[in-house]
Order: C-alpha cells, then sequence, then structure tokens
C-alpha cells in the first residue's frame, strides 16, 4: 500500500450559497490523499504502472469548474470522480479551503474533508 498526496492546490470558482458567491467567485485551495498499491510503479520506474498525478488534478480541475452551493457536494463529486475514473484507489481523502470566506469577520479558511 502506498499515500500519495496532492497538496496545496489553488483554483479560482463560484461556489457558495449567497449569490454574491456565484458571480464574484473566490480562492479555494484542494489538498487530496490517495491510498493505492504503489508496488509496480515503485519497482519498474514506469508512468504506465503508475497512478498518474496529472490525470488526477486534471479530474479535481474539472469538478471545481462546475458551480455548487455547497463544498460539501464538490468534495463529494470529487471523490465519485477519483473512484471512478481510477479503480486502483483504494481510499481517498479531499479537504476543500474557501479562503477569506464572506462569513462577517476575519476568517482565513473554512473547510470540509470527505473521504471514502
Amino acid at each position: 500500500m502506498g499515500v500519495i498526496e496532492i497538496e496545496g492546490m489553488k483554483f479560482y470558482a463560484y461556489h457558495g450559497h449567497f449569490e454574491a458567491e456565484k458571480v464574484v467567485g473566490n480562492k479555494f485551495e484542494v489538498n487530496l490523499r490517495i491510498e493505492t498499491n504503489c508496488s509496480k510503479a515503485a519497482a519498474s520506474d514506469n508512468l504506465d504502472d503508475a497512478l498518474n498525478y496529472q490525470s488526477v488534478y486534471e479530474t479535481l480541475q474539472a469538478e471545481m469548474k462546475i458551480p455548487s452551493a455547497l463544498l460539501e457536494h464538490v468534495a463529494q463529486r470529487m471523490l465519485d470522480a477519483l473512484h471512478n475514473k481510477f479503480p486502483a484507489i483504494e481510499h481517498a481523502r479531499v479537504k476543500i479551503s474557501k479562503m477569506n470566506p464572506p462569513m462577517g469577520g476575519e476568517i482565513e479558511k473554512v473547510s470540509v474533508t470527505l473521504e471514502r
């Protein structure tokens, strides 16, 4: 078993419940942790035997482009897409953070983490 982490992915997207969030958008950060069997790739040094990080990133990027009212919904869509596209993933955890959320105070970020 191996762990692959893609951390600090930055996106600008239009997720949020309030109308202003849907129009103005916001900055988001995504962190991903994947558990998969890495033994074949570790032995062969061949990308064809590995989980392609670039394809994983592109999958998350596509989901971030689809506006949602809730971060929970975005995170669930990401997990569904990852498990559907990459059957070698045994377990995944995704954390989505909305930076400087419009909550009436000085808040660095609010985050949602889901895993499957």
